[in-house]
């Protein structure tokens, strides 16, 4: 007797047409996937959007766009210059600050506080914290995001580490683009850390607005390690880590600096530089910071200076890039490429004089 199919004893064989069952395969096992062989889910995106991406302050596209302007990989050069022209227009206002200065000075740590206390201003803040390269494996070694984690929580900031990637002077190669990317996105302050002083300071003063040097409390011996060609450069010098017993040596320190700024030519035209304590442990001193930088911006822009040095960057910059791209066209060209190998044995070797394999390598990529 055939039951029907609501009955707790009907089967399958009982059906009739208007009842049949499809039976459906069970699936196999999906395939377990490495991570290394699975491929990229991440989507592609063209030039505009990207653009778009970074003109409402999409923090992820915002990131991706750095990555692509950051790439040395000809069709991503390509792809970075399209999405740049795109930006341009919306670029220029913010305020770029580079900071420098010598090894233990605690400029993360200055920059972990002044970009909080801006923030919490009402300011929009992005540091491009400019970490050295491991020789190994050519990524950061400090990882600065890491050791800004109060300033990392502020949802106004944005921090980017970057590897130099051995660029001289300890600042990455693409950081000028990098700044544009993000004044696009509205931020209103530009934090540019350098690796240290050195060619440091001499690197970032050609990109950025304002140069900050900081040096440590200490006497007149302690001094002996600011080069003048530092000086020379510094919009303003800052004595870091003023605070508890370090605050009688600070003021004794920041008189000495001062004075000796009295007799070096300022960096820019009508400002003349400024010598200042500050803690980033307490506090102490980032509000007058934010302020002698504001009043360095009524006056620049008030006597025309700070549109002529951007004028003048962005010179710079040009001819910079011209250097690095012939550069790299010369030692991409075959002849060049091949003897290359045999070429830098022979240096090492000491076969050759240097001189002269520079000659042969030159006449070889001007064959």
């Amino acid at each position: 007797m055939k039951h029907p199919p609501e009955h707790p004893d009907w089967r399958p064989e009982d059906a009739g047409p208007e009842f049949a069952v499809r039976i459906v395969p069970a699936r196999a096992a999906p395939a377990t996937v490495s991570r290394a062989s699975r491929p990229s889910r991440r989507r592609q995106f063209s030039p505009e959007e990207y653009a778009q991406g970074v003109l409402r302050a999409d923090r992820t596209l915002l990131a991706q766009t750095i990555t692509v302007v950051e790439s040395d990989a000809a069709a991503r050069i390509a792809e970075a210059q399209n999405i740049l022209a795109l930006l341009l227009p919306r670029t220029g206002r913010s305020i770029r600050v580079g900071i420098t200065g010598v090894p233990g000075a605690g400029k993360s740590s200055l920059i972990e506080a002044f970009g909080t206390w801006l923030c919490r201003q009402g300011k929009k803040v992005a540091v491009l914290a400019v970490d050295p390269s491991s020789s190994v494996s050519h990524g950061s070694i400090l990882g600065d995001k890491t050791r800004m984690e109060q300033l990392a929580r502020e949802p106004n900031a944005f921090i980017r580490p970057s590897p130099s990637g051995g660029a001289l002077g300890g600042v990455a190669r693409k950081t000028r683009e990098t700044i544009l990317v993000c004044e696009a996105a509205g931020y209103d302050v530009i934090l540019v850390e350098t690796v240290g002083v050195g060619q440091s300071e001499i690197a970032v003063r050609s990109m950025v607005d304002f140069l900050l040097l900081l040096t440590i409390t200490g006497g007149g011996d302690d001094l002996q390690g600011m080069k003048r060609g530092s000086m020379e450069l510094a919009d303003a010098v800052v004595v870091a880590k003023a605070d508890g017993d370090n605050v009688t040596r600070a003021q004794v320190t920041r008189r000495m600096l001062q004075d000796s700024l009295h007799y070096l030519a300022p960096p820019t035209p009508g400002w003349p530089a400024r010598a200042l304590m500050c803690s980033a442990r307490s506090g102490e001193g980032v509000p007058d910071l934010w302020s002698m930088i504001e009043e360095f911006l009524h006056l620049t822009r008030g006597n025309g200076a700070l549109g002529e040095r951007r004028r003048r960057q962005n010179l710079a910059w040009a001819q910079s890039m011209i250097e690095e791209t012939l550069r790299s066209h010369f030692f991409r060209q075959p002849k060049v490429a091949a003897r290359r190998p045999a070429w830098e044995k022979a240096i090492l070797d000491g076969q050759i004089p240097v001189t002269a394999a520079v000659q042969e390598l030159l006449a070889l990529g001007g064959s």
